[in-house]
């Protein structure tokens, strides 16, 4: 098949990988310029992690990981509070987890396609006609396509969704927070490996060790925090987190000028998509763009990779029917996402507490995860997955 993918991110490059490998003719297109940097690090577990492992990208990003020796809830004055060792963590996933970078796991991705993939950056699809037999792609700068298959892959804010499925406002259900994240070289104090986070009321900021010297920045604000809601710009994105943690207590004078210094932020609000069918025709939705479950809820990029492998699989063993393969990729998985995404709406008000007494039960919880027990009881649903990667023989 000719197949266009929109997004070199996680899912589409994956996806890319597994078709190429397959011998389809792919075309991965994408806005940015070139591949994105920066961004979260995510813990990779469950069939995301399974998923990598049939890729034989895993020795390889193990090699990239990220470690810390302990998350470390602390109080205004820097001092512990709540936390516990990274390792009740790695139990519960039976040891196979990586800390990673998500730019990392997408350039691996990338140098993997080897040459396989027509790979176009600084572009990306402006519409989509679809006659039941074909699709004809129109793009901002290179000349119109047709392919057989169209794949958005091109996260919450998609393009193809909004063009086959309809606007973003039908599909996505904010979870009242937003989310930024910057690096920042030679920030002290460093404190070793530790994940140092401090929450005031509505607003919560940690800080984690990267290599060479660099300290990543995770803020999660409640919406209320937020004068004139999601700013586009550095700028502006530089002033509103300046605004939400000005004397807010802990390193806030420290994190502050951190932020003035940063280059480059991410900011964006934190939502899920959620759809009743993720296949329109000859187009289908992969990753956040089909399903997000939200940063709150985790493992969307082991997700999105499962969704890679799964809609490959099936392309490749239903052959021909194209409609069956899109079929059977939604009935795989949509159940899964969607009670993954049930779940995290329990746990947003546990990430970014309103009250002050709230943060402290939140704290002095997150100690009972270093007693027996405890950590499964506590989180032990969120490391289960009920899928188990089909084997496809590719």
């Amino acid at each position: 098949m000719k197949v266009v993918i929109n997004g070199a991110g996680i899912a589409g490059t994956a996806l890319a990988y597994w078709l190429g490998r397959l011998g389809h003719g792919v075309t991965l297109v994408e806005r940015a310029p070139a591949l994105r940097t920066g961004g979260f690090v995510v813990n990779l577990w469950g069939i995301g992690y399974d998923a990598l492992e049939r890729m034989g990208l895993l020795p390889t990003l193990l090699d990239m990981q990220h470690t810390t020796d302990a998350l470390r809830m602390v109080d205004q004055a820097g001092r512990t509070r709540g936390g516990y060792p990274s390792s009740v963590l790695l139990k519960l996933a039976h040891g196979r987890m990586a800390t990673l970078a998500r730019s990392d796991i997408a350039a691996t991705l990338y140098g993997a396609l080897d040459g396989r993939v027509d790979t176009r950056f600084g572009d990306s699809i402006t519409a989509i006609e679809d006659d039941g037999a074909r699709v004809r792609v129109m793009f901002e700068q290179a000349a119109p396509q047709e392919a057989d298959l169209v794949i958005g892959a091109d996260g919450l804010h998609s393009r193809v969704r909004e063009y086959a499925f309809g606007p973003q406002a039908r599909f996505e259900y904010p979870m009242g927070c937003h989310v930024a994240s910057f690096e920042v070289a030679g920030y002290r104090p460093r404190n070793g490996n530790a994940y140092v986070a401090y929450t005031a009321p509505g607003r919560y900021v940690a800080r984690f060790p990267m290599r060479d010297d660099r300290m990543l920045f995770f803020v999660l604000l409640r919406d209320e925090h937020l004068a004139d809601g999601t700013p586009r710009d550095l700028a502006g994105r530089q002033a509103a987190l300046v605004r939400a943690l000005t004397g807010i207590g802990w390193e806030s004078t420290a994190i502050v000028s951190a932020v003035e210094q940063a280059d480059d932020i991410y900011f964006d609000s934190i939502s899920q998509i959620r759809m009743d069918r993720w296949v329109q025709g000859n187009v289908a939705l992969i990753g956040d763009a089909a399903a997000c479950p939200s940063l709150i809820a985790g493992e969307g990029a082991g997700f999105a990779l499962a969704e890679a492998y799964v809609l490959a699989g099936e392309l490749h063993r239903h052959g021909d029917d194209t409609a069956a393969a899109l079929a059977r990729y939604q009935a795989r998985l949509h159940a899964v996402v969607a009670r993954k995404q049930k779940h995290a709406e329990s746990l947003a008000a546990s990430f970014v507490p309103r009250t002050a007494l709230g943060v402290r039960l939140r704290d002095y919880t997150t100690l009972l995860m270093r007693l027996p027990v405890f950590p499964r009881l506590l989180m032990g649903r969120y490391f289960h997955d009920e899928l188990t990667l089909p084997d496809y023989g590719i």
